[in-house]
């Protein structure tokens, strides 16, 4: 995965329904404010900063440091993993997770004190260089 260029604010603006951009420009400036980096577009996904990433299988790829995408059922949030946060999950508000998703149908019904601290250990885990399970090294 590779940043694909684009506006990030014309993409946002295209993005439906209403609470889904809304949505998503409220988690732009939290991620962007959590990393301290510039949003880019990876095709449908916004994310800031980039790094590499390397299984012990062999698979290795680029992906965003931190990431979300504004999908029409939900806004997903890409995290390092669902059940290391599951405490502040808990008490997050209404929300459903995947391994390394979060979903979220409204941003205004949970709680942004929760999400920002996952959101910021995300990003420490990452910068971090990951762990035996995925090396990680940050390039942007």
């Amino acid at each position: 995965m590779k940043p694909t260029g684009g506006s990030v604010a014309a993409f946002i603006a295209d993005v439906t329904p209403a609470v889904r951009r809304r949505d998503a420009e409220t988690l732009t400036t939290l991620l962007q404010e959590v990393s301290g980096r510039e949003p880019e577009l990876w095709g449908t996904i916004i994310g800031f900063g980039s790094c590499h990433y390397r299984y012990p299988t062999g698979n290795e790829g680029d992906m965003p440091v931190l990431a979300f995408a504004p999908r029409k059922s939900a806004s997903t949030l890409y995290l390092d993993s669902t059940a290391r946060h599951a405490d502040a999950l808990a008490t997050l508000g209404p929300h459903t997770i995947g391994a390394g998703c979060l979903y979220i149908k409204d941003l205004e019904k949970v709680d942004l004190g929760v999400l920002r601290p996952i959101l910021e250990d995300v990003l420490a885990w990452t910068e971090s260089g990951g762990d035996d399970y995925a090396q990680i090294t940050v390039t942007g």
